[in-house]
């Protein structure tokens, strides 16, 4: 696996399309193959108790808890891995700058590192880290779930509850897959049962 040296990969797309399990695939492949493996999560997914990363359908790996990409970058020089992993990246603090600097250092020093996030929020808008580091990408792939409404691939992770807040952690019970035309259909209901309730205000 020496061609993968100093590689960025990065697996994207909505909730529930397995951008987790192929980062833990990854990940084992390089650890049989004798890497010195690290992985890293936000500490701002609270999902489950512990640092571990798990994937939606309960295989669990071990990985370090970081609030930032220079907490990442601290436990990096520290540890020196040669392969990177890193989950919910669309949730890691730091700047876009800092971010850029801390990723292609790693790339620049033979680093490999593979990605998994979100490409969009809730409402279909881009996560500004991961636009930025997908033209950099040397491996991009763009992963899809099932709609849950017409059963084709998803587009989007569509929100169920009604918090506004662009960051919402949660799972099925908070969000679901959906098709761009069920997502545009889905925000329409929406749209109409808020202005009916306002009808109602009004009267």
């Amino acid at each position: 696996m020496h061609q993968y040296k100093g590689r960025l990969i990065i697996h994207t797309g909505s909730m529930f399309s397995g951008k987790t399990s192929s980062l833990e695939k990854d990940l084992n492949r390089f650890n049989i193959a004798g890497y010195k493996t690290l992985a890293f999560k936000p500490s701002v997914d609270t999902r489950y108790p512990d640092a571990d990363i798990i994937t939606h359908d309960k295989i669990s790996f071990k990985a370090l808890l970081v609030k930032d990409i220079l907490e990442l970058e601290e436990y990096c020089i520290k540890e020196d891995p040669q392969v990177v992993g890193i989950d919910e990246f669309q949730f890691l603090g730091g700047t876009i700058a800092e971010i850029n600097r801390v990723i292609c250092w790693l790339l620049d020093n033979g680093i490999t590192v593979v990605i998994a996030g979100l490409d969009m929020d809730f409402s279909g808008k881009p996560f500004e880290t991961m636009k930025e580091l997908m033209p950099l990408a040397d491996y991009l792939n763009k992963h899809h779930a099932v709609c849950t409404k017409c059963g084709t691939d998803a587009w989007v992770s569509h929100r169920k509850v009604k918090s506004k807040e662009r960051v919402v952690i949660g799972a099925s019970d908070e969000y679901e897959p959906l098709c761009r035309a069920c997502f545009v259909e889905a925000k329409k209901e929406e749209e109409a049962f808020v202005n009916k309730n306002q009808m109602k205000l009004e009267v």
